[in-house]
């Protein structure tokens, strides 16, 4: 396979791979909970009408981006719509950046010409029986369909769509079945009206809610705190949509804790606090949610910092903490230590296989690269005793592999 320039970049600084397809080639080792967590929760659990929280940590280098993008990736695979967030980009305090986020990774619009193909099944008729640029509306009217009756059914498949949902908060719902409607050319919506629903939805401080409620919603503005609520409306229309939930991985939190004046967001005390706050909500609020799970990633600084990290915020320490420890890994512990699991995986077997993988790839691209010999990756392990693997072994190994690539 061919390695795109962003890849070979992100993998001298030691990130994971742009293309999903290398991603996958170079997962080894960490496969064992990322395939876990596959088969026990999105295949059973979260696709059954689950939710989940969970914690990757581990010392920096230890694979918790790589782990994190290659659950995403399978997850998509699997008919999830995934969002991927970084709190170096994203403020964690603020609910609504979460929501938002999710609301544009999962194609809004999209989901709502599925549910008008469903419409259309639900009515009798099939999609692809219809022209393209041709809409359900304009299709019967050709056939001399459309009716008075016929207007009134398509309203009422919309009503019973998104009105008859417990789970969907009301104005959601109007916007949902107006904008449908502007799909299925009836009811009908000129393209601003949708784009000022969009903009709402999207919670833009610049739409006037006067002209909102001409359109027949009794909106009040999207924040941090009904945010959540308005995310479960979200997911509720991704099902709709034929997807089996929402996975939403956030990386990068140790930047809580963090204080570079170089970063593009810096988090006060304040805010910090506040973004704990938001998460312990959200796992106290998680049975809300349905379809629906969460995993967080961040450097061992945010459970080691007793003054800033995740210890100092006692209300939400309590909830994530685990009250029983082992001596080996346990897939199913909420705080998943990737340290932990590699003193346990990572064998010198596992890592040699890691390198090879990449020098094959690369030599596909004509660059030759010798892997790293089981051998030589025993030796390393040996003369540096066990904190090896806590010390960013994939990344090293990756790096060896990489070779005059590097300078």
């Amino acid at each position: 396979m061919k390695l795109s320039p962003d890849d070979y970049e992100r993998l001298k600084d030691g990130q994971p791979p742009a293309s999903d397809e290398l991603l996958r080639l170079l997962s080894v080792g960490v496969d064992f909970i990322t395939d876990f967590w596959l088969e026990q929760y999105l295949d059973e659990y979260i696709s059954l009408g689950g939710s989940k929280i969970k914690f990757i940590t581990g010392d920096p280098g230890s694979g918790k981006s790589h782990c994190l993008r290659l659950f995403l990736s399978e997850a998509a695979a699997r008919r999830y719509k995934t969002v991927s967030l970084s709190a170096r980009s994203s403020w964690i305090h603020d609910f609504k950046e979460i929501y938002t986020g999710a609301l544009a990774a999962a194609d809004f619009p999209a989901c709502l010409e599925r549910c008008a193909r469903n419409v259309i099944v639900e009515m009798g008729y099939r999609p692809e029986a219809i022209p393209d640029g041709m809409s359900f509306a304009d299709y019967l009217a050709s056939q001399d369909l459309f009716d008075p009756v016929t207007r009134r059914e398509l309203r009422s498949q919309l009503n019973a769509m998104f009105f008859k949902n417990p789970r969907i908060d009301k104005n959601f719902a109007i916007c949902a079945s107006l904008m449908t409607g502007g799909i299925l050319g009836h009811p009908s919506l000129e393209p601003s009206s949708r784009d000022l629903l969009m903009s709402w939805l999207s919670g833009e401080k610049g739409v006037k809610l006067a002209s909102v409620r001409k359109l027949g919603l009794s909106p009040s503005r999207i924040t941090k705190h009904n945010a959540r609520h308005m995310l479960r409306s979200l997911v509720e229309i991704i099902r709709m949509a034929d997807f089996n939930g929402l996975v939403v991985g956030i990386d990068d939190l140790e930047i809580l804790v963090g204080s570079s004046s170089l970063e593009e967001i810096r988090y006060t005390k304040m805010r910090r606090e506040d973004a704990y706050e938001s998460i312990r909500e959200l796992i106290d609020e998680i049975d809300t949610l349905s379809h629906t799970m969460f995993v967080f990633a961040f450097n061992r600084d945010l459970m080691d910092n007793e003054a800033a990290g995740l210890k100092s915020y006692q209300a939400l320490w309590m909830r994530i903490q685990n009250e029983i420890e082992s001596c080996r890994f346990n897939r199913f512990s909420d705080i998943v230590d990737l340290d932990k699991m590699a003193s346990q995986q990572y064998t010198a077997q596992t890592l040699s296989e890691m390198s090879r993988r990449l020098a094959d790839a690369l030599r596909e691209d004509g660059i030759e690269s010798t892997p790293v010999h089981p051998d030589a990756v025993a030796s390393m392990m040996m003369n540096a005793g066990e904190e090896t693997v806590r010390q960013a072994m994939p990344r090293l190994i990756n790096r060896m592999t990489l070779g005059g690539i590097l300078k």
